[in-house]
């Protein structure tokens, strides 16, 4: 299938796709004295790639190195491995370079998020309209994140407003409700992605990969409950949170335990005017890769369904990564009737502003 031949009426949505943009690349869309620092200097923290402990392969799926380049960095691979192969309608771009690049100092932060926004609308966005992006924002920076936002929102490839789930401060704090009430009012959500600045804030520091790996839900549900009691849903009605890369199954419990304690210490969160599972169902949505595998696949139907969100729940690949859930086989034990919407239909009400195949 090529970019000029009409999508598959039965296009599938993924809702995770990672493209990576090369320094030098970035480099050109710097001004400076933004380049010369980046090419000199860096940036202060380290990217996803080389977070502790590291992960074998950089994380990537070994197939997914192009000839000359790293990982997601080449459109023709992306398109081959997974809009072509699988027949995705609209894949959604998040440049985990952004977790990074939005905690330097203010103005550096813009500079690096807009030469990255720049460099994905015209080397992915442009030549292939199956794909739609996340704007990066310097997201310690309120005033210079706003401007990206408002200058993006008018596109309707951008779709959503990237965070990262480990900021400089928990992200229900109110250095960063300028940003959510930007995101509220151009009509686009928010995704909180796995990692940044303090990656291991939820689980600890690891001694393995795979204590890391297996609760990423952990970061999630603390992001959640804090958004939720800091009462920014009472701040900014209209926000929508996209969590994405940290599991699912988490929630029915964390809801069940937030709605027994809170009758008992509702002068502890003085902003809440419902129960805290009111605000999670009405304003959360979900990715599904990493999502919980039980050794009988159905209870997994189970499990989403204490959710009472799964219309709520987004198909995504994670492509290129080496835990890249296939959209041929993934979710196959679910009823047809929960899957469908999931791998398409749930994603076109979130992201509303795009055209259906």
């Amino acid at each position: 299938m090529t970019t000029t031949e009409p999508r598959q009426r039965t296009a599938l949505f993924d809702a995770d796709i990672h493209p990576t943009v090369p320094a030098d690349r970035l480099a050109e869309k710097l001004p400076e004295p933004w380049r010369t620092r980046f090419q000199t200097f860096g940036t202060r923290i380290a990217p996803p790639p080389a977070m502790y402990p590291r992960v074998r392969n950089g994380g990537m799926r070994l197939d997914s190195y192009p000839a000359n380049g790293i990982p997601g960095s080449d459109l023709g691979m992306l398109r081959e491995q997974v809009l072509d192969e699988y027949g995705v309608g609209y894949g959604v771009l998040i440049p985990l370079q952004a977790h990074s690049y939005g905690a330097e100092q203010p103005d550096y932060a813009h500079a690096l998020c807009h030469a990255l926004n720049e460099c994905l609308r015209e080397d992915f966005l442009d030549p292939e309209p199956r794909l739609v992006t996340s704007i990066c924002v310097p997201h310690e920076a309120p005033e210079q994140a706003i401007a990206e936002i408002e200058h993006y929102a008018g596109d309707p490839r951008f779709v959503q407003v990237l965070f990262p789930g480990g900021a400089e401060t928990f992200l229900g704090h109110q250095k960063y409700l300028p940003i959510y009430r930007a995101a509220a009012r151009a009509g686009l959500p928010v995704a909180i992605h796995l990692g940044g600045i303090e990656q291991h804030r939820g689980d600890g520091w690891p001694s393995f990969y795979l204590e890391h790996h297996a609760w990423f839900g952990n970061v999630m549900a603390m992001v959640a409950a804090n958004l939720i009691c800091e009462g920014v849903f009472e701040d900014v009605p209209d926000l929508q949170i996209v969590l994405v890369e940290g599991g699912i199954a988490w929630s029915a419990p964390l809801m069940w335990s937030l709605d027994a304690a809170w009758p008992k210490l509702r002068a502890d969160v003085p902003k809440l005017r419902r129960k805290p599972s009111e605000y999670f169902r009405e304003h959360f949505w979900f990715s599904t890769q990493p999502i919980e595998e039980p050794p009988e696949p159905r209870h997994l139907a189970t499990a989403l369904a204490h959710t009472g969100m799964t219309d709520r729940i987004l198909f995504a690949s994670d492509y290129p990564h080496w835990d890249f859930d296939s959209p041929a086989t993934a979710l196959r034990d679910l009823p047809k009737e929960l899957r469908q919407p999931i791998m398409t239909d749930n994603a076109y009400r979130l992201y509303h502003r795009l055209e259906r195949p």
